[in-house]
């Protein structure tokens, strides 16, 4: 029996958005939700920002990536991969941990939406104010 190739896993978050990223070795292709990253992210700069831990490990075309990702909009989950990647890669290799570490990768981007407090129309949006 052929031993199966060896995958690895990666969780990332951002906001509301969740990733969850699978990393193998490949030729560089990248599929977001059975869908790929091209067909997926409409906008040029949310698919560099999920290439960016690849082009900061210099592997762009050594691994084949598979993305779950729910939650959130574009931008987030474009994050929440960006955060995945770059967390998978370190079980890869754990050389790598200085050059994502200096470029910010493997923080977790801790803005949330804050709540909505009681008596208020939003989290800080109050009612209209009248004098009379």
């Amino acid at each position: 029996m052929a031993k199966a190739k060896e995958q690895f896993y990666g969780t990332g978050r951002r906001k509301s958005a969740v990733a969850r990223v699978y990393i193998k070795p490949g030729k560089g292709n990248i599929t977001v939700n059975k869908r790929d990253i091209d067909e997926y992210f409409g906008l040029e700069t949310l698919k560099t920002i999920v290439r960016q831990p690849l082009v900061a490990t210099e592997t762009e075309k050594k691994y084949d990536i598979k993305v779950n990702v729910k939650g959130g909009g574009t931008t987030g989950q474009a994050g929440a991969i960006r955060h995945g990647i770059a967390r998978a890669l370190l079980k890869v290799d754990e050389d790598f941990r200085p050059a994502l570490k200096s470029a910010g990768f493997l923080t977790r981007d801790p803005r949330m939406k804050e709540r909505k407090k009681p008596g208020l129309k939003a989290a800080r949006r109050a009612p209209q104010f009248s004098k009379r």
